[in-house]
Protein backbone atom coordinates (compact mmCIF):
# COMPACT_ATOMS: atom_id res chain seq x y z
CA UNK A 1 0.00 0.00 0.00
CA UNK A 2 1.25 2.87 -0.92
CA UNK A 3 1.51 6.47 1.02
CA UNK A 4 -1.78 8.24 -1.00
CA UNK A 5 -3.71 4.57 -0.57
CA UNK A 6 -2.66 4.93 3.23
CA UNK A 7 -3.60 8.50 3.91
CA UNK A 8 -7.10 7.84 1.85
CA UNK A 9 -7.85 4.78 3.64
CA UNK A 10 -7.30 7.17 7.04
CA UNK A 11 -9.57 9.95 5.71
CA UNK A 12 -12.62 7.20 4.68
CA UNK A 13 -12.47 6.01 8.15
CA UNK A 14 -14.84 8.60 9.11
CA UNK A 15 -12.30 11.09 10.13
CA UNK A 16 -13.96 14.79 10.13
CA UNK A 17 -10.34 17.03 11.45
CA UNK A 18 -9.54 17.73 14.80
CA UNK A 19 -10.96 20.46 16.50
CA UNK A 20 -8.62 23.61 16.98
CA UNK A 21 -7.49 22.29 21.04
CA UNK A 22 -4.24 23.85 21.23
CA UNK A 23 -6.38 27.36 20.78
CA UNK A 24 -8.54 26.37 23.59
CA UNK A 25 -7.97 27.67 27.26
CA UNK A 26 -11.01 26.29 29.66
CA UNK A 27 -10.79 25.83 33.18
CA UNK A 28 -9.21 22.46 34.53
CA UNK A 29 -12.43 20.20 35.68
CA UNK A 30 -10.28 17.57 37.36
CA UNK A 31 -9.11 14.23 36.56
CA UNK A 32 -11.47 11.39 35.03
CA UNK A 33 -10.62 7.60 35.92
CA UNK A 34 -10.07 7.30 31.88
CA UNK A 35 -6.38 5.31 30.59
CA UNK A 36 -4.70 4.95 27.50
CA UNK A 37 -3.06 1.65 27.73
CA UNK A 38 0.54 1.08 26.17
CA UNK A 39 -1.47 -0.90 23.79
CA UNK A 40 -3.65 2.15 23.03
CA UNK A 41 -7.02 0.53 24.51
CA UNK A 42 -9.34 2.91 26.13
CA UNK A 43 -10.22 2.36 29.67
CA UNK A 44 -12.92 3.90 31.13
CA UNK A 45 -13.78 2.90 35.08
CA UNK A 46 -11.23 0.37 34.46
CA UNK A 47 -13.33 -0.93 31.50
CA UNK A 48 -12.39 -1.15 27.75
CA UNK A 49 -14.13 0.72 25.47
CA UNK A 50 -14.92 -1.04 22.78
CA UNK A 51 -16.90 1.39 19.92
CA UNK A 52 -14.23 2.61 18.17
CA UNK A 53 -15.82 5.98 17.16
CA UNK A 54 -16.46 7.03 20.46
CA UNK A 55 -12.39 6.10 21.04
CA UNK A 56 -11.72 8.02 17.90
CA UNK A 57 -13.99 11.40 19.46
CA UNK A 58 -12.15 11.37 22.50
CA UNK A 59 -9.04 11.21 20.49
CA UNK A 60 -9.73 13.92 18.30
CA UNK A 61 -9.97 16.37 21.64
CA UNK A 62 -6.76 15.38 22.94
CA UNK A 63 -4.19 17.58 23.85
CA UNK A 64 -0.59 17.21 26.22
CA UNK A 65 -0.15 20.22 27.13
CA UNK A 66 3.33 21.74 28.91
CA UNK A 67 3.24 20.16 32.12
CA UNK A 68 3.33 16.76 30.57
CA UNK A 69 -0.30 15.76 31.50
CA UNK A 70 -2.51 14.69 28.72
CA UNK A 71 -6.33 15.91 29.02
CA UNK A 72 -9.76 15.80 27.19
CA UNK A 73 -10.23 19.71 25.98
CA UNK A 74 -13.59 21.32 25.17
CA UNK A 75 -14.22 24.69 24.81
CA UNK A 76 -15.53 24.79 28.41
CA UNK A 77 -14.02 21.97 30.27
CA UNK A 78 -10.43 20.34 30.29
CA UNK A 79 -9.99 16.65 32.25
CA UNK A 80 -7.11 15.14 33.15
CA UNK A 81 -6.72 11.48 31.91
CA UNK A 82 -3.81 8.87 32.39
CA UNK A 83 -1.43 7.24 29.38
CA UNK A 84 0.76 4.77 30.34
CA UNK A 85 2.87 5.13 27.16
CA UNK A 86 1.62 7.17 24.38
CA UNK A 87 -1.66 8.40 23.32
CA UNK A 88 -1.63 6.62 19.67
CA UNK A 89 -0.29 3.25 18.70
CA UNK A 90 1.39 3.15 14.63
CA UNK A 91 -0.36 0.58 13.08
CA UNK A 92 -0.05 0.78 9.72
CA UNK A 93 3.34 2.07 7.55
CA UNK A 94 3.79 2.65 3.89
CA UNK A 95 6.97 3.88 1.83
CA UNK A 96 7.38 5.96 -1.57
CA UNK A 97 10.91 6.19 -2.41
CA UNK A 98 14.45 5.23 -2.06
CA UNK A 99 17.52 7.34 -0.30
CA UNK A 100 17.19 10.90 0.06
CA UNK A 101 13.70 10.63 -1.71
CA UNK A 102 11.84 8.22 0.77
CA UNK A 103 8.73 9.09 2.62
CA UNK A 104 7.03 7.17 5.72
CA UNK A 105 3.83 7.59 6.41
CA UNK A 106 2.12 5.76 9.23
CA UNK A 107 -1.55 5.59 10.25
CA UNK A 108 -2.96 5.18 13.67
CA UNK A 109 -4.79 2.84 15.54
CA UNK A 110 -7.65 5.97 15.80
CA UNK A 111 -6.70 6.31 12.00
CA UNK A 112 -5.21 9.65 12.15
CA UNK A 113 -2.56 9.46 9.48
CA UNK A 114 1.17 11.46 9.78
CA UNK A 115 3.77 11.48 7.36
CA UNK A 116 7.52 11.68 8.98
CA UNK A 117 9.14 14.93 7.83
CA UNK A 118 10.22 17.78 9.45
CA UNK A 119 7.47 18.96 11.36
CA UNK A 120 6.87 14.74 12.90
CA UNK A 121 9.93 13.66 13.73
CA UNK A 122 10.87 10.01 14.76
CA UNK A 123 12.27 9.50 18.09
CA UNK A 124 13.97 6.43 19.73
CA UNK A 125 14.18 6.00 23.13
CA UNK A 126 15.32 3.37 25.22
CA UNK A 127 13.36 0.69 26.91
CA UNK A 128 13.56 0.26 30.51
CA UNK A 129 14.71 -3.07 31.28
CA UNK A 130 15.90 -4.32 28.48
CA UNK A 131 18.64 -3.32 25.29
CA UNK A 132 15.55 -2.57 22.96
CA UNK A 133 14.64 0.86 21.43
CA UNK A 134 10.97 2.27 21.00
CA UNK A 135 10.12 4.23 18.09
CA UNK A 136 7.70 7.41 18.82
CA UNK A 137 6.04 9.80 15.93
CA UNK A 138 4.79 12.98 16.48
CA UNK A 139 1.67 12.96 15.57
CA UNK A 140 0.04 16.57 16.36
CA UNK A 141 0.69 19.31 18.83
CA UNK A 142 2.43 17.38 21.80
CA UNK A 143 0.72 13.83 21.09
CA UNK A 144 3.27 11.05 20.15
CA UNK A 145 2.45 7.15 18.77
CA UNK A 146 4.10 4.38 19.77
CA UNK A 147 5.32 2.61 16.21
CA UNK A 148 3.70 -0.84 17.01
CA UNK A 149 6.03 -3.46 17.37
CA UNK A 150 5.86 -5.19 13.90
CA UNK A 151 5.92 -2.20 12.21
CA UNK A 152 8.94 -0.73 13.92
CA UNK A 153 10.65 -4.35 12.79
CA UNK A 154 9.80 -3.13 9.33
CA UNK A 155 10.85 0.53 9.91
CA UNK A 156 14.24 -1.45 10.94
CA UNK A 157 14.51 -2.80 7.44
CA UNK A 158 14.59 1.01 5.99
CA UNK A 159 17.85 2.02 8.16
CA UNK A 160 20.46 3.32 6.88
CA UNK A 161 23.90 4.61 8.04
CA UNK A 162 25.20 8.69 8.46
CA UNK A 163 27.40 10.43 9.83
CA UNK A 164 25.99 13.06 12.73
CA UNK A 165 28.17 15.83 14.43
CA UNK A 166 30.97 13.47 13.77
CA UNK A 167 29.68 9.88 14.43
CA UNK A 168 28.86 7.37 12.31
CA UNK A 169 24.71 7.05 13.46
CA UNK A 170 22.23 4.12 12.14
CA UNK A 171 18.79 5.60 11.33
CA UNK A 172 15.51 6.60 9.57
CA UNK A 173 15.23 8.70 6.28
CA UNK A 174 12.25 10.41 5.35
CA UNK A 175 11.03 13.63 3.86
CA UNK A 176 14.29 14.75 3.32
CA UNK A 177 15.23 14.12 7.07
CA UNK A 178 17.53 12.03 9.15
CA UNK A 179 16.42 10.60 12.57
CA UNK A 180 18.95 8.84 14.07
CA UNK A 181 18.31 5.83 16.11
CA UNK A 182 21.48 4.44 17.90
CA UNK A 183 24.86 4.82 16.80
CA UNK A 184 26.15 2.33 14.47
CA UNK A 185 29.20 1.05 16.63
CA UNK A 186 26.31 -0.10 19.15
CA UNK A 187 24.50 -1.86 16.92
CA UNK A 188 27.38 -3.33 14.97
CA UNK A 189 28.85 -4.37 18.08
CA UNK A 190 25.11 -6.43 19.45
CA UNK A 191 25.31 -8.68 16.41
Amino acid sequence: MGLASLEEAARASGGRGIPPVEKWNPEFCGDLDMRIARDGTWFYLGSPIGRKRLVKLFSSVLRKDDDGKTYLVTPVEKIGITVDDAPFLAVEMAVEGEGRQRRIGFRTNVDDYVEVDHAHPLRFEEEAGSDGLKPYVLVRGRLEALVARPVFYDLVELGEEEVVDGQKMFGIRSGGEFFPMAPAATLAGSN
